[in-house]
């Protein structure tokens, strides 16, 4: 029952974010009449929507008043770089819909999104400068956990150079370079993105060091770095086309360059990793033939593509990423 009713608590919390709630909250504390006239909302529920979301755990009551706990207030907080509410964004905006046809895309095998209507989601998504950045805002909130990680748990004082392909907003390139001054990065990305990550990455002050690439990977070479990331790629695209971008990341490396994957990672024996699991059925919803995949799935793309060693790693919650060394 829980579960079969958990788009219930989803939607509270999904709702919360669309409005603000946090990022307001995140200024100070605020009585329940006061919230209602700042966010513009009816009183007839009020009190059922803040209490709600105190019982679920996202926000503290005290004499009254309403706060943020510890963690919404880092990471729902719209003003803070630790904000993670993009992706919940985009959840709210679009795929809470799509994913209500779920059962007529496992019939069919077919995207549920605006392809549905002979639309091409990317070309929607990219529509305007707002939607765009809408979009990659979400990419660094599902990015964010691991890119802290990658930039503590690889082995960064082996390299120089790095590029970040799909870079989105530049979350990940931006850590590392924070955490690892001596490394100098780019961020490899459609043209059209360019603005949004020079922005990005000026207001985190590394503008100097992390440096934007325009391409397509489809089209064209990849960049030439000691290191290659993909993070949340590969599992965009049908097998033959993850094989390709594989072999392209081999071609652009150095001799003992290193390939990192990084994915919710279905763990082998498909059995623990749910998240995992359920973002291969987004890629159900959201592509032609994306799929997500295990890190021995990825292991052997990469040893077909030449990589003489591969490993496996645990980043953060679902996320791992496997290293193929060149």
């Amino acid at each position: 029952m829980k579960i079969g009713t958990g788009f219930w608590a989803s939607k509270v919390l999904l709702s919360a974010v669309e409005l603000g709630l946090f990022t307001e909250l995140a200024k100070e504390p605020l009585d329940s009449d006061t919230l209602r006239q700042k966010l513009g909302l009816h009183p007839r529920a009020m009190l059922d929507f803040l209490d709600a979301l105190v019982a679920l755990g996202f926000l503290e009551r005290h004499d009254g008043k309403y706060g943020n706990t510890l963690d919404t207030g880092i990471f729902l907080d719209r003003g803070k770089p630790s904000y993670v509410g993009g992706l919940l964004e985009m959840a709210n905006s679009r795929l809470y819909t799509a994913w209500g046809s779920l059962t007529e895309a496992l019939r069919t095998g077919l995207q549920q999104n605006e392809a549905k209507t002979g639309g091409d989601p990317f070309v929607e998504l990219y529509s305007s400068p707002e939607r765009l950045e809408n979009f990659l805002r979400a990419m660094t909130g599902v990015s964010l956990g691991a890119a802290l990680a990658l930039a503590q748990k690889f082995p960064w004082k082996n390299f120089q150079t790095f590029v970040d392909v799909g870079v989105a907003q530049g979350a990940v390139p931006v850590e590392i370079a924070l955490a690892h001054p001596h490394l100098r990065g780019m961020g490899y990305d459609l043209p059209v993105v360019q603005p949004v990550f020079e922005k990005y990455a000026a207001s985190r002050g590394v503008a100097e060091r992390v440096t934007f690439h325009p391409g397509d990977f489809f089209k064209n070479p990849l960049p030439n770095a000691d290191v290659i990331i993909m993070g949340h790629i590969l599992h965009d695209w049908n097998l033959e086309q993850k094989r390709m971008l594989v072999r392209k990341a081999y071609e652009a490396l150095p001799a003992g360059g290193a390939f990192v994957v990084y994915e919710a990672l279905i763990d082998d024996d498909r059995s623990k990793n749910v998240f995992g699991l359920l973002m291969s059925l987004n890629m159900l919803i959201e592509t032609p033939g994306g799929f997500d995949y295990t890190g021995a799935d990825c292991c052997g793309w990469m040893k077909e593509a030449g990589f003489r060693e591969t490993r496996v790693e645990h980043l953060v919650g679902p996320d791992s990423m496997v290293v193929g060394i060149k």
